[in-house]
């Protein structure tokens, strides 16, 4: 079955995502003529006496920036004596409360907490590790390496290392490290030279030597592996992706795989993680949660094309039809819009 994943036409020509990182291609934009105390003042008013008015509260939070609303916890705390964070704990719950709380919290913080989370208890949930590590930018993953360390005082590589095991821990970690190249210039005979290292890799041998698909995949530049998808296309008649899913499986597979689409495209790599959270049965609420407050400053307008083009409904339907209640109407506001 071809997957709208085998298309690699586009490929060198399209932006690359982190180019996205100016803010350009978000929904939430900073506020014009904005007054934090007045902010702060107007979200204790919603928070006060009987009952809450959430509605107050979705407006204020979803139309500044991340950065303001930074400014307007610390006017918060200084009218109240109080944390936002807490107040809005204390007057909202469920999965409406999470969302606020991720609004008002700092996007290397909010990473870093998914990934604390993600590691509590027993089991990790390796799913969001790999959303994570395989999406996030060098300058994202070494501002989550810094939060990491200060939340926790513990080295975050280490800790990863002490969670998972095996080919999928290594490739983890030198995610985690943020040691991929960050040049924009492509060595097309490299790239040739690296398709072929994973040709004979994988396809050709019995057996797959995992530890050459991790180091190519993990440390090359997003424009240089770009290439190499093209090239591998090339001699194996078939696309890397194709080929990682046909040799390994588990916990590595799910990694380079999305690791594969990163690279090819973000916002359609994010697109098709919201639609698989949001269909059939109940809605994987935290995981929307996640993509859509973490993108909103970055490409959540292109997020919303490419969900479009996959799914011929819009993204805006989509929760409309599938979320209720403030939550809902929250993630409408973030969402900012119909296509």
């Amino acid at each position: 079955m071809a997957s709208l994943w085998d298309d690699l036409e586009s490929l060198v020509s399209s932006p690359v995502s982190s180019s996205a990182d100016n803010g350009q291609r978000g929904t939430i934009k900073p506020k014009a003529n904005f007054n934090a105390q007045e902010d702060a003042a107007a979200l204790k008013k919603a928070m006060e006496g009987l009952g809450t008015n959430e509605k107050v509260l979705t407006e204020i939070l979803t139309q500044r920036s991340n950065a303001q609303r930074q400014l307007i916890c610390k006017a918060y705390q200084d009218a109240t004596g109080r944390a936002l964070e807490k107040d809005l704990k204390g007057e909202t719950h469920g999965d409406f409360e999470r969302l606020l709380v991720a609004l008002i919290t700092p996007p290397a913080e909010y990473d870093c907490h998914e990934v604390m989370q993600a590691m509590k208890g027993v089991g990790t949930k390796d799913s969001i590790l790999i959303e994570i590590f395989a999406s996030r930018s060098i300058q994202q993953i070494k501002a989550l390496q810094d939060a990491y360390l200060k939340e926790t005082k513990k080295q975050l590589t280490a800790q990863l290392k002490s969670e998972v095991s095996g080919d999928f821990s290594t490739a983890l970690t030198i995610l985690a490290e943020g040691k991929r190249d960050n040049s924009n210039t492509v060595d097309v005979g490299k790239a040739k030279e690296d398709a072929k290292t994973l040709y004979n890799a994988g396809e050709k041998k019995w057996g797959t030597d995992e530890s050459k698909f991790i180091e190519i995949l993990c440390q090359r530049s997003v424009p240089q592996l770009r290439q190499t998808l093209i090239e591998y296309k090339n001699i194996s008649g078939k696309t890397l992706q194709q080929s990682i899913e046909g040799e390994m499986c588990g916990e590595l597979e799910e990694l380079l795989v999305a690791v594969v689409k990163c690279v090819k495209s973000l916002p359609m790599y994010f697109a098709e993680l919201l639609h698989q959270s949001m269909k059939g049965g109940g809605t994987d609420e935290s995981t929307v949660t996640r993509i859509m407050v973490s993108r909103s400053e970055i490409d959540l307008l292109d997020i919303r094309a490419e969900f479009k083009k996959l799914y011929q409904h819009s993204l805006l339907s989509g929760i409309q039809s599938d979320m209720s209640g403030n939550y809902g109407e929250c993630m409408k506001a973030i969402c900012g819009g119909d296509d």
